[in-house]
């Protein structure tokens, strides 16, 4: 069995979109997210999030110890109650012996509980709340971006009456032509010892971050795809340096500030070793 995790983590992330919409806001008719003071695009949390969990859905099948907790059309606190009635556990007396239980149950057989953590403490069967110990940032794009509208039609009808009056259903889609994404992420050794998040379950989430696109395809996504990313690795639990001192180590430039970047090779990303600390250690995933 893997050993529970005893260091702390830092990590950079680098992904691009190209003709696509990478995170929608459904406040803004699903265009792409944007911080409007700056115009450069924004990734949030929680869109990375649900493709780590499709990826790891995808490869074990919801296998228990790699279930998904927040899937789809899931109600959660059925979920709690299955908790309950496994462990032969008396529901609807909050007892905190009982939530205890039924929370370590819910960290073992739940990879996204154990990793990001949940609040689980609705309905009659309540399994308390977990701070997990791997947390993301929004992601943001390295230069402004253009949200792009793209009209679209449909050639078939959906009724005869539509038929007969040859007009067309008009669509559309909005799409950013490229923009490279920078995502900060961490990882707590301490808390993955509460959560039992292992080292195995650490090299899950570096294999998510770099294929998770591979499992996420979709018209309206375009085409994306992991570029780089950076981990950094302390030599305790608790960390060595500042959690800003390694992600400065990682710089982006553009190569002709002159033309708008149409491509990652428009970028040079580069590491920065001689200002990373010597008990840090930086693994270049890919």
């Amino acid at each position: 069995m893997s050993e529970v995790l005893k260091n702390r983590y830092e990590f950079v992330l680098f992904f691009d979109v190209e003709n696509g919409n990478p995170n929608g806001d459904p406040d803004a008719g699903n265009m792409p997210r944007i911080d409007p003071q700056t115009g450069k695009g924004i990734v949030s949390d929680v869109c990375i999030k649900r493709k780590v969990r499709n990826y790891v859905s995808a490869v074990f099948d919801n296998k228990f110890g790699h279930d998904i907790y927040v899937s789809e059309g899931a109600v959660l606190n059925n979920k709690h109650q299955e908790a309950y009635e496994k462990l032969g556990l008396e529901g609807k007396k909050d007892k905190k012996e009982d939530k205890d239980k039924a929370q370590s149950y819910m960290c073992e057989r739940f990879y996204d509980v154990r990793t990001f953590g949940a609040v689980m403490d609705t309905g009659d069967y309540k399994c308390g709340q977990v701070c997990g110990p791997v947390q993301f940032c929004f992601s943001k794009s390295e230069d402004v971006i253009l949200q792009q509208e793209i009209t679209i039609t449909r050639m078939a009808s959906t009724t005869e009456k539509e038929k007969e009056s040859e007009n067309r259903t008009m669509g559309r889609k909005y799409i950013v032509p490229y923009a490279l994404y920078r995502m900060e992420g961490f990882v707590s050794g301490k808390l993955a010892q509460r959560t039992q998040f292992t080292e195995e379950d650490l090299q899950l989430l570096w294999d998510a971050l770099v294929n998770m696109f591979e499992y996420d395809r979709s018209a309206s996504r375009g085409k994306m795809a992991t570029r780089k990313l950076f981990v950094f690795k302390h030599e305790n639990v608790l960390g060595n340096a500042p959690a800003i001192q390694s992600f400065s180590t990682v710089t982006v430039s553009r190569k002709n500030p002159e033309a708008p970047p149409r491509e990652f090779d428009d970028y040079s990303i580069d590491f920065k070793r001689g200002e990373l600390s010597d008990s840090v250690q930086m693994i270049e995933v890919i």
